[in-house]
C-alpha cells in the first residue's frame, strides 16, 4: 500500500502556525555543565532527505523538530522542542496555568524562561499533569509556585513511581534504545523518537498533586481559567486525563491523540494498553467537544485548528485503536498467531492514508501482537514453543546445523548481498545466534551490526530505527549509555509504604533467602499504623500486622520519610528498634542489587 501524499503540507503549516520565537541557540546546561538538551543538533534536518532514512520518517522527524514558543489561540501557548514533549501555558486574569512540565527541572526551567520572555513575566498559578509518565511531570519543580494547585488524574502518582520503581532498572536500560538519547543525530544515526526529537537528559523532579480528578465532568476554576476534565484511564497511560477549556474552545488530549500510531506495548516495556478502551475514551471527547472546540492540541506535535479537520483527527484516532483491536482478534479467532497476524495485517485504505495513523512510535507489527498478547498471553499454543532452548544454547545448535561458525557467517554475508527484506531480517536472526552460540566474536559481532543497521536506515518506525542502531553500536564497542536513575529518594518518597515494601520484596534472592524465617513489624508514627514483614520461603510478604498477631523478632518504630532512607541509603539515624536488630540486617543481606546496563544484544 503506497505513502499518503507528500503533497500534502498541512500539517507543517499547523507545525508553524502562531510562532512567535525560536529556541534560544544555547544549549540547556545541568548542575555540573553537563548538556542536558540541545535541540540544535537536529537543525541537520532541514535538508533533504538522504537514503539512509526512510522517507515517510524523515518527514515525520522535520515535523517534530520544528520548535520554539507558539500562540495556539488567544490565552493558549505551547513550547514545542525543548524536550520530547510539549509544555502548554494557558493564561489567566494574573498568571499563567501550565499543562505538563516535561521531562528535567532544566527544560522545564528554560521553556518557562523562553514564554515569559515573550508573554511577560506571570507567576504559575496552577499547574495541570496529563499522565502519569515521566516526560510529562519531571520538570514539576522548575515551575510550582507556592499555593499553586496542582491537578492531576487519580492514581497519578502511584502509578508514576511504582512504573519506574518496579521494573525501572529494566525498563530504563531498554529506554535507551528506544529514544537514543546518547546516539549522535544525523543521517546515519538518531533522527528522533517518532513522538517528537529525544528526551533531555537532567534531573527528574516529582511534586504531588493537590488536587485528584476523579470522574469526567469535574469542573475547575483557576485564577479565572474555566477547565473541565475527562478522565482516561488505562489509554496510553494507567492514569491520564485530557481538559477542555471552554472559554478558549480548546481541547488538550494529553497524550491521547498525536500525529501518530502509538503504542499499545511499548518497546521499552510495560503493561499492555487496551486499545478498545482507548478508542471508547477517543469517541467519548468527540462527542462532548468535538463541535465545539476550535482547536486541539496535545502534549506532543503541532495542534490542529477548525471543527472539521479536528473530527477527522480525532475520529481517524479513534478508528484506528479500535480497527487494531478487532481485526487481530478477528485472525487470532482464524487460528493466527501473534507473529503470523502481524506478517498480514493490512490497515484500511483510509486509516493507511493518514499520515496522523503512521507507525512512527507504535508500530502496527508490534501493536497487534501487544492485542495478541493481550488477550492470549506470550504462548501461541504450539507445544513445540512451549519449552525452547535459551539463545545461548539454541544459538549454538543453530551454528553447528549451518555447519560450523564460518559456513553461518558465510551465508550472512551472503544474504546482506541480495537487497531482499526477508533475508535482511534472516541474516540478523542468524548472525544473533552465532554472536550467543560462541565463535568468531568480532566477525559475527560486525556481520550483525551491519544486518541492524541496514534494518534502521530502513525503518520508518523512529523506535525501531533507533533500536537497530543502538544495538549496532553496542556490538560494535560502544559503551552502554547509562540510564538517568529513577529510583532516586525523592522519587521512592511517592510511593505508599505497600509499595516501598513491594519494591524491596521484588529485590529479595529468594533462592540464598530460603532457609530464612524473620518477622518485623513496622510501627509508623506518621501514619497510625503498624505493618508486618515476614521473610518465608524466600518470600517477603507484607501486610497490616493485625491485633492478634504474635510478637515478632524486632518491632521498628519510624514515619515512612524515615523507611526510604533505612531502605535504600542504610541510614538508621531517628529509627527506634526493640528486639533482635540482627533481623534487620540479615534481611538487607538478602536484598539483590540492581543493573541498568545489562547487555542486550550480547549474552
Amino acid at each position: 500500500m503506497t505513502l499518503p501524499s507528500f503533497e500534502d503540507t498541512s500539517d507543517f503549516d499547523d507545525a508553524e502556525r502562531g510562532k512567535i520565537a525560536d529556541i534560544p541557540s544555547d544549549p540547556v546546561l545541568g548542575p555540573h555543565g553537563n548538556v542536558v538538551w540541545d535541540p540544535h543538533r537536529y537543525d541537520f534536518l532541514s535538508g533533504d532527505c538522504p537514503p539512509t532514512v526512510h522517507p515517510s520518517l524523515w518527514r515525520q522527524s522535520r515535523l517534530a523538530a520544528i520548535g520554539g514558543l507558539f500562540e495556539v489561540v488567544e490565552g493558549v501557548y505551547q513550547v514545542r522542542q525543548y524536550d520530547l514533549s510539549n509544555m502548554s501555558f494557558i493564561e489567566g486574569d494574573e498568571g499563567v496555568i501550565v499543562v505538563d512540565a516535561l521531562t528535567a527541572t532544566e527544560t522545564a526551567a528554560a521553556a518557562l524562561a523562553l514564554y515569559r520572555e515573550h508573554r511577560g513575566n506571570r507567576p504559575v498559578t496552577g499547574v495541570v499533569i496529563t499522565h502519569s509518565h515521566a516526560d510529562h511531570y519531571g520538570g514539576m519543580a522548575a515551575v510550582i509556585e507556592e499555593g499553586a494547585p496542582v491537578f492531576a488524574p487519580e492514581g497519578l502518582v502511584e502509578h508514576a513511581v511504582s512504573e519506574n520503581v518496579y521494573a525501572g532498572a529494566a525498563m530504563s536500560r531498554r529506554a535507551v534504545y528506544m529514544y537514543a538519547a546518547d546516539l549522535a543525530p544525523g543521517p546515519e544515526g538518531q533522527v528522533g523518537s517518532g513522538l517528537g526529537t529525544t528526551n533531555s537528559v537532567g534531573t527528574l523532579s516529582l511534586v504531588t498533586p493537590t488536587v485528584d480528578v476523579k470522574e469526567t465532568g469535574f469542573e475547575a476554576t483557576v485564577d479565572g481559567v474555566r477547565m473541565v476534565f475527562q478522565v482516561t484511564p488505562g489509554t496510553e497511560a494507567p492514569s491520564e486525563m485530557n481538559v477542555w477549556f471552554p472559554d478558549r474552545k480548546a481541547l488538550c488530549m494529553a497524550e491521547n491523540a498525536t500525529h501518530t500510531l502509538h503504542n499499545l506495548l511499548t518497546l521499552r516495556g510495560a503493561q499492555v494498553r487496551d486499545p478498545r478502551n482507548w478508542s471508547r475514551y477517543l469517541h467519548e471527547a468527540l462527542t462532548l467537544w468535538g463541535d465545539q472546540a476550535d482547536v486541539v492540541f496535545a502534549s506532543h506535535h503541532w495542534p490542529t485548528w477548525g471543527t472539521e479537520r479536528i473530527a477527522s483527527f480525532l475520529s481517524t484516532q479513534r478508528d484506528l485503536y479500535q480497527y487494531l483491536h478487532d481485526q487481530t482478534l478477528r485472525l487470532a479467532n482464524q487460528g493466527l498467531t501473534g507473529m503470523e497476524i502481524a506478517e498480514v495485517f493490512e490497515l484500511s485504505e483510509g486509516l493507511a492514508q493518514a499520515w496522523s495513523a503512521r507507525g512512527y512510535y507504535g508500530s502496527v507489527s508490534h501493536n497487534v501482537k501487544a492485542v495478541y498478547q493481550r488477550y492470549l498471553g506470550w504462548f501461541d499454543g504450539n507445544p513445540a514453543h512451549l519449552w525452547e532452548l535459551p539463545p545461548e544454547k539454541e544459538g549454538a545448535r543453530i551454528v553447528a546445523l549451518a555447519g560450523g561458525v564460518g559456513p553461518a557467517l558465510d551465508t550472512v554475508e551472503s544474504l546482506l548481498a541480495t537487497g531482499d527484506t526477508d533475508d535482511l531480517r534472516w541474516a540478523t536472526t542468524l548472525a544473533s545466534h552465532v554472536v550467543f552460540g560462541g565463535g568468531d566474536e568480532t566477525r559475527a559481532r560486525e556481520l550483525l551490526a551491519a544486518a541492524m543497521t541496514r534494518l534502521g536506515h530502513g525503518s520508518e518506525n523512529a523506535t525501531w530505527r533507533n533500536f537497530y542502531l543502538v544495538g549496532a553500536g553496542e556490538l560494535r564497542g560502544r559503551a552502554a549509555a547509562p540510564p538517568p536513575d529513577l529510583s532516586s529518594p525523592e522519587v521512592l518518597s511517592g510511593l505508599t509504604i505497600p509499595q516501598l515494601f513491594d519494591s524491596i520484596a521484588i529485590r529479595i534472592d529468594g533462592p540464598r533467602a530460603g532457609a530464612e524465617r524473620l518477622t518485623i513489624d513496622w510501627t509508623f508514627t506518621d501514619a497510625g499504623l503498624t505493618y508486618r514483614t515476614e521473610l518465608s520461603n524466600g518470600a517477603l510478604i507484607h501486610a497490616d500486622r493485625g491485633e492478634h498477631a504474635r510478637g515478632g523478632d524486632l518491632t521498628v518504630t519510624l514515619t515512612k520519610a524515615l523507611l526510604v532512607r533505612l531502605l535504600f541509603l542504610q541510614d538508621k539515624e531517628g529509627i527506634t528498634f526493640d528486639g533482635d536488630q540482627g533481623a534487620l540486617g540479615r534481611l538487607l543481606t538478602y536484598v539483590d542489587s540492581t543493573s541498568n546496563t545489562f547487555p542486550i544484544v550480547t549474552p
